[in-house]
């Protein structure tokens, strides 16, 4: 599939999902998928909520590049932060439970997350549903050189981080810039630890507890 089947593919995947379910949202961590993302989803419903998951460590880069961005795009914008907890697997435990607590009241929500990303989204479905909480995947089939490419020709902010040599953003513990152009995309986060390259858990882990009783 090339590049502009790709966009069409995910704005009608996302056109779909806000027909469906009236109660969705938008999640955003303000990198580059975020990005595109984001662009293509104000593309079809400027208006819906947007939400983030913040560290209390994230980059002040990041603070501060978000809120420009919901400055730019009158975004209706919720920002909830979470503490790292001493002994905790940074960006681990405490962000799956924040992020649960914000998708509480919603049927679905809308990720950024790509199958060429890592080894751990490689088997990820458009639509997905755990527990009676649908996520929906619109750039899902683009690689790495399609978010840019979409970033570029659209004139989409970006992260001032991506300057300083990041190719996977976190927060500033999490988060390492790339040491040579042979790594993978994620190769930077969690370096150094057994989690390297792996994921906080918010795309791997149930994000509802238990599917809603049937009346």
């Amino acid at each position: 599939m090339h590049y502009l089947s790709k966009v069409g593919s995910a704005q009608q995947l996302i056109r779909e999902a806000v027909a469906t379910y009236p109660s969705i949202c938008l999640g955003c961590s303000f990198g580059k998928d975020s990005m595109a993302t984001l662009h293509l989803v104000l593309s079809v419903k400027p208006d819906i909520p947007v939400f983030a998951v913040m560290a209390d460590t994230e980059f002040p880069e990041t603070y501060a590049f978000a809120r420009s961005v919901v400055a730019r795009y009158g975004l209706s914008y919720t920002e909830y932060v979470f503490s790292q907890q001493q002994g905790e697997k940074y960006c681990g435990r405490p962000k799956v439970e924040k992020t649960k607590e914000v998708l509480r009241d919603y049927a679905a929500w809308i990720s950024r997350v790509r199958k060429t990303e890592g080894i751990t989204r490689a088997d990820f479905e458009p639509v997905e549903e755990r527990n009676g909480l649908v996520r929906v995947n619109p750039i899902l089939e683009f690689t790495e050189l399609d978010v840019w490419r979409c970033i570029a020709t659209n004139g989409i902010p970006v992260n001032p981080m991506y300057a300083r040599g990041y190719r996977s953003l976190g927060c500033s513990r999490c988060s390492f810039p790339e040491e040579d152009e042979s790594e993978t995309e994620r190769a930077g986060r969690w370096k150094g630890t057994p989690n390297a390259c792996r994921e906080c858990g918010i795309h791997t882990h149930p994000l509802r507890d238990s599917a809603p009783a049937q009346v």
